[in-house]
């Protein structure tokens, strides 16, 4: 096991391992224990009782966080015609068509989100083997293949997150950065924690959240209390 720094150490003794914080409590702990030179990103981390290997048990969306995530995205639309010109209009970083599909080609990752329109997923799909494992490929469960262009790039620029389960059966989604106010990091927090539970897969058996965590990018995980949002 790698030996932690002298940081992360006096961070960890902040914390009582064996007991499960509010949610405000366990915000300000976070921001107690943010110890790096730069703001920190907060994320918080469920494991699920489900089974993702069976279909009926995946778990994908993104919803937009009420303060945001702190990070502005850089948005690549795929669409031609007047869809182009509407996500010029809201703010895409890069709107085009065989054009950004060769430069992804030659190794150009300069955005975070992709958006695409369905008549555009035909070609875009030719690059599933260059954005899936770097999880960059459209969605409609993610609201990434869509006509309502406008609305997925205004969505994504006010702090929009994604959510997946993996394959261990954990989802992690980051709620925002230590120099947040903990009001907002608390209803940014509760706001994903709401979502997960509303999405519990029928097929779901026994207990659904086995255990939530947050933690700073830097810093340790601080265990929460999530019995009253059950």
């Amino acid at each position: 096991m790698a030996k932690r720094g002298k940081k992360y150490q006096d961070a960890q003794k902040l914390i009582d391992r064996s007991k499960a914080y509010e949610v405000e409590e366990a915000v300000s702990l976070v921001k107690e224990t943010a110890k790096a030179n730069f703001d920190e990103t907060v994320e918080v981390a469920f494991r699920l009782g489900v089974d993702p290997k069976k279909a009926d048990q995946q778990i994908r969306g993104a919803m937009v966080l009420p303060h945001g995530t702190g990070k502005t995205q850089r948005v690549l639309v795929f669409a031609k015609g007047e869809k182009a010109k509407e996500a010029e209009a809201a703010g895409a970083d890069y709107v085009g068509e065989a054009e950004y599909i060769e430069k992804i080609n030659q190794g150009w990752f300069d955005f975070d989100v992709i958006v695409a329109t369905p008549d555009m997923m035909a070609e875009v799909g030719k690059l599933g083997r260059v954005l899936g494992p770097r999880g960059l490929m459209p969605n409609p469960k993610t609201g990434t293949v869509t006509f309502e262009v406008e609305k997925a790039v205004n969505d994504i620029k006010a702090g929009q997150v994604e959510y997946r389960v993996d394959k261990q059966s954990n989802v992690h989604v980051p709620v925002g950065k230590v120099s947040f106010e903990t009001e907002k990091l608390v209803e940014n927090l509760e706001a994903i924690i709401e979502q997960i539970i509303k999405v519990k897969p029928q097929a779901s058996k026994g207990t659904y959240l086995k255990n939530v965590s947050i933690a700073s990018t830097m810093g340790p995980g601080i265990k929460l209390d999530v019995s009253n949002y059950k």
